[in-house]
């Protein structure tokens, strides 16, 4: 039985899937509010709750002059306004303690990059918060081995929380997403996230910037809806092909609301 709790307006593990979605990376304070509009409007549409997320910081580039973001205040400012004004909950990357303090200000869901899953003290700074917490399962990982993560977050007091699967390392440059992994994470009582477009990554793969296949992101989007995941992850932007970062992987804007009620209607074909 997967414990269920709300982020906002947002149920997680009640069995009513949720979307996270947005750019992978806060470009410019105009196109995030472009971006989460755009999204509201196709959410609400569709009726499907959402989550925004942004990254103000992109902290593990591959090369060193790929781009960043504005930085945890400005990043986090304009996703609590975005927030605030839109009415939905918006979710960023949080990479120290002390940025978990400052995102928590602003923001209604802590994300802990994969590679920081395992470190304990990231991982209680966001429990001290009091805010819910997503942690992306490291692609160094087992799913069994998030039941230590979760032990972790229990033991600092914090119930609120799940882990997004995001494909496990296969070879170099490679990620492969294992659909078991879900089941058996679920299994745990540990809400489940799917992130579509990150399992699609080339890591590193074209030399200096990170590859991917951005056209499979739907497809696995599609299988871990039939497993009965509690949501799923898909970075989305206006114009993939110019996106400063993981533009390989993400979702076309015009293309999301097909993507949206096709796994809306597996969940349906499952529900009923």
């Amino acid at each position: 039985m997967v414990d269920s709790f709300t982020i906002q307006n947002v149920e997680v593990g009640g069995g009513h899937p949720f979307f996270i979605l947005g750019p992978c990376g806060l470009e410019s304070e105009e196109f995030a509010w472009e971006m989460a509009r755009a999204l509201t409007e196709i959410s609400s549409r569709l009726d499907v709750p959402l989550l925004f997320k942004a990254s103000y910081d992109k902290a593990n580039r591959t090369a060193i002059d790929s781009y960043r973001g504005p930085g945890v205040k400005a990043g986090c400012r304009i996703l609590g306004e975005i927030g605030r004004e839109l009415g939905i909950p918006v979710t960023t990357d949080i990479h120290t303690a002390e940025e978990a303090a400052i995102a928590a200000e602003h923001v209604d869901l802590l994300q802990v990059p994969a590679f920081l899953c395992r470190q304990t003290d990231l991982l209680e700074a966001c429990a001290a918060t009091g805010r819910a917490v997503n942690v992306k399962k490291g692609q160094f990982l087992a799913p069994w081995d998030c039941t230590n993560i979760a032990g972790k977050l229990r033991s600092f007091g914090c119930e609120r929380f799940l882990i997004t699967e995001r494909g496990t390392t296969f070879g170099y440059n490679n990620l492969v997403a294992d659909m078991r992994s879900l089941y058996w994470i679920r299994q745990e009582g540990i809400p489940v996230i799917f992130d579509a477009t990150h399992s699609v990554q080339r890591p590193g793969g074209l030399g200096g910037t990170t590859g991917g296949d951005g056209e499979l992101a739907p497809v696995l989007a599609r299988a871990a809806m039939a497993t009965g995941v509690d949501g799923i992850f898909m970075e989305t932007h206006s114009n993939p092909a110019e996106a400063l970062s993981d533009g390989p992987n993400q979702i076309s804007l015009g293309q999301i609301e097909a993507v949206l009620i096709s796994l809306m209607k597996i969940h349906r074909a499952l529900s009923t």
